[in-house]
């Protein structure tokens, strides 16, 4: 005799009949079907979540507060490590920061931090943003901004 799948039967025992309520009182689970007198739990539709406790489960761990924004954060940048990385007269911009491995997209806004001393000359600054203590440090070093 060959074994294919419609001739495979579970072993002796293995397999447990589930119990069918509310098939008769001779069944022994007739009348009210194991789910006591009168009540919501006694009615139909009532959702598993209450049933099964499962309520207080979802209504422990605390709602996320605050506002988390979609749009991006600025790519920052100290003077100190534009002092470091560029030369007198040098064009600062996005892509030249990209280059020289400062921040890591050109297409999101990048922003010039006043941490440090701006010791270079006559730098250009183009389509970059500026706290307010890097615009002053900026701006008495004579740079151009742009």
């Amino acid at each position: 005799m060959t074994i294919s799948l419609h001739t495979i039967k579970p072993g002796a025992g293995s397999g447990k009949t589930r119990k069918r309520i509310g098939r008769g009182n001779a069944s022994g689970t007739g009348t009210y079907s194991g789910k006591g007198l009168k009540g919501q739990k006694a009615r139909s539709g009532v959702s598993n979540l209450k049933r099964l406790g499962m309520k207080q489960v979802l209504l422990r761990p605390p709602k996320k507060r605050g506002f988390k924004s979609l749009k991006d954060k600025n790519q920052v940048v100290n003077l100190n490590v534009i002092s470091s990385s560029f030369k007198d007269n040098d064009i600062v911009s996005p892509t030249t920061l990209l280059a020289k491995g400062l921040i890591d997209d050109k297409n999101k806004d990048v922003k010039i931090l006043g941490q440090g001393k701006l010791t270079l000359k006559g730098l250009q600054f183009k389509n970059v943003k500026f706290s307010e203590t890097a615009k002053e440090a900026a701006k008495s070093a004579s740079s151009e901004l742009k």
